[in-house]
């Protein structure tokens, strides 16, 4: 009987709802001095670059081939990112999935009993949606999923 339970449980687990890796996240200090260090380095080019007010970061969209880098520089000391900073310095950040439908991919990490930071989707860059969940669920890394919903 408990092996039964379990299987249903695997196969909710196993449904999965991310496409691909959408992003690596990198925080980083001065954003216009991150942007010529990855672009020199890769060869990447600048895809988007937006600030966003409610989430206290000014980002950008490095292009490397068919990947994407997310620079995020912190807006102050008390934003997310800028204790990041403070805590940890510059280096990666986190790490985005790109998700077919943002809002049921945390229903169903919520129903299986997922930390999570966010429980709705939030704008992001792009003006995508996006929501993190918590580095305590992932092993100590705080990754996001990313979608249009």
């Amino acid at each position: 009987m408990a092996r039964r339970g379990r299987s249903r449980r695997n196969r909710r687990r196993g449904r999965v709802l991310t496409r691909a890796i959408h992003h690596v996240g990198i925080a980083v200090d001065d954003l216009d001095a991150g942007i010529a260090r990855w672009t020199a380095l890769l060869g990447a080019t600048l895809e988007h670059r937006e600030r966003l007010e409610d989430q206290g970061v000014e980002a950008a969209s490095l292009r490397v081939g068919t990947s994407r880098i997310e620079l995020v520089a912190a807006l102050g000391a008390e934003t997310p990112v800028g204790k990041f900073l403070a805590k940890r310095g510059p280096g990666m950040h986190h790490l985005a999935f790109e998700a077919a439908d943002v809002t049921a991919e945390l229903a169903r990490l919520k129903a299986d009993g997922v930390e999570l930071i966010d429980e709705a989707p939030r704008r992001g860059l792009f003006g995508l949606q996006v929501a993190f969940v918590h580095p305590e669920a992932t092993g100590g890394v705080l990754a996001a999923f990313v979608g249009n919903d």
